[in-house]
């Protein structure tokens, strides 16, 4: 195990400052765009360009690994997160941000594939779940880290936006510097949307719907702060309490989806997630305490339903069919994500920052009730192959306009093939 560790440990400090400026940059972006008296839709429009270049980025990113490596890669994408932000702070306008958000929308999503790709090459099965659990921390701690360096600075220069470029650019150096040997090439996956649909309508619907939700809320949850007073320390946690409330809920969600019918979770986290958006709409000028509570509970349910929607995916999938599913769900995922925050912009600049959460309750609604649907249409049994086990994952991004899912790496379809319980994580879309 130790030896595991150590073998990624200079992967791990580079994902860390990669995401602590990613946090910043995530928090960096509303704030700025709210000074600049931006709409609601501009933001959500340059926000569409980002999840653009995400998606395109997971069919392109394993091309380029493929042909020049690992380490290169992540190079090139790195150097090209910090190019992003940097040309935000020097070029501002929102226009120009629709490239610039495109840009770091590829990099950031092909950075996760090199770095989640590289731990599976280290890793063996019965240390998997430890270093990969070690491994969502460390993005999380990065993350909410690099939300609270926002009251550090000015978001109306370009301070903030030079830090972020100077952390990105200090992500490089322990990868870069690195002895550990470079990981075998991730294997190519294809496409069949409408086959996966055929075989699991709920995990195709749902994936758009959970797109579709943490889409809205990554891109705009700092605008809806700021909309409503809040000060940047008070918008980080409010941000962080969201991130908190994830990861206490991801185990318990798993086990339960693990027990029952992993649709009557969904159900249940739809239903969750209405109520707890519908408190937050009109929880508006309540005690910063009183919003930080409410939002642990959405994002109890907001970034699990997921895992969810993957999870049941695979109960339905034969063996070798795992890393297919898990493409096709990253992008119907990426769908939802650049449709969220389209349908919310226009709504908030007409009705306020509380219609956001109105919003997000309609979305969790037609989550469970199409869930619920379901139930009706199929039995639970009809069609599964080998039920797999859930594993905690978190849609992160993470609190930035950002999301990203389980990456892994298939070296060999044939040992693939004689594991019917293989974990999310090592499903890997491309």
């Amino acid at each position: 195990m130790l030896a595991s560790l150590a073998s990624v440990l200079s992967l791990m400090l580079s994902t860390l400052l990669m995401m602590v400026a990613f946090g910043l940059q995530g928090y960096v972006i509303p704030v700025r765009s709210v000074a600049e008296s931006w709409s609601t839709l501009t933001v959500s429009i340059f926000a569409t360009g980002y999840t653009l270049g995400f998606t395109l980025s997971c069919i392109v990113t394993p091309k380029f690994v493929l042909r020049v490596g690992h380490v290169r890669v992540f190079t090139a994408l790195i150097t090209l997160l910090s190019i992003a932000i940097l040309m935000c702070g020097l070029v501002v306008d929102w226009r120009a941000w629709i490239a610039f958000r495109a840009i770091s929308g590829f990099a950031i999503s092909g950075s996760y594939l090199v770095i989640e790709s590289w731990l599976n090459e280290r890793v063996t099965n019965e240390n998997r779940g430890l270093l990969f659990s070690l491994y969502l921390i460390t993005t999380m701690v990065g993350t909410i880290g690099g939300q609270y360096l926002v009251p550090l600075g000015d978001p109306t220069n370009t301070s903030l936006f030079i830090l972020c470029g100077v952390l990105f650019s200090l992500a490089l150096l322990p990868t870069a510097l690195s002895s550990s040997p470079m990981p075998a090439p991730p294997a190519q996956a294809k496409f069949d949307i409408p086959g996966l649909f055929r075989r699991s309508p709920v995990a195709v619907v749902g994936g758009v719907l959970a797109g579709a939700l943490s889409g809205a809320w990554l891109n705009l949850g700092g605008v809806f702060t700021q909309r409503i007073g809040l000060s940047t320390a008070e918008g980080a946690t409010l941000l962080a309490s969201l991130l908190t409330g994830s990861a206490l809920s991801q185990i318990p969600i798993g086990r339960a989806s693990d027990r029952m019918d992993r649709r009557i979770v969904m159900v249940a986290c739809g239903i969750v997630g209405v109520i707890s958006c519908l408190v937050m709409s009109v929880s508006i000028g309540s005690s910063p305490a009183v919003l930080y509570l409410v939002a642990a509970c959405i994002g109890s349910v907001l970034f699990p339903i997921y895992a969810l929607n993957v999870a049941h995916a695979n109960d339905l999938a034969r063996p070798n069919e795992y890393v297919e599913i898990s493409s096709g769900l990253m992008v119907t995922y990426g769908i939802g994500t650049i449709v969220g925050p389209l349908m919310v912009g226009p709504v908030m600049d007409r009705f306020g920052p509380a219609v956001l959460f109105v919003v997000l309750a309609v979305y969790f609604a037609l989550y469970s009730s199409y869930a619920a649907w379901r139930i009706l249409r199929r039995d639970q049994h009809q069609g599964l192959v080998a039920k797999t086990d859930f594993q905690a994952t978190t849609v992160l991004p993470t609190p930035g306009p950002d999301v990203t899912s389980p990456i892994a790496r298939q070296a060999d379809a044939d040992a693939l093939i004689s594991d019917d319980t293989v974990p999310i994580w090592e499903r890997q879309p491309e």
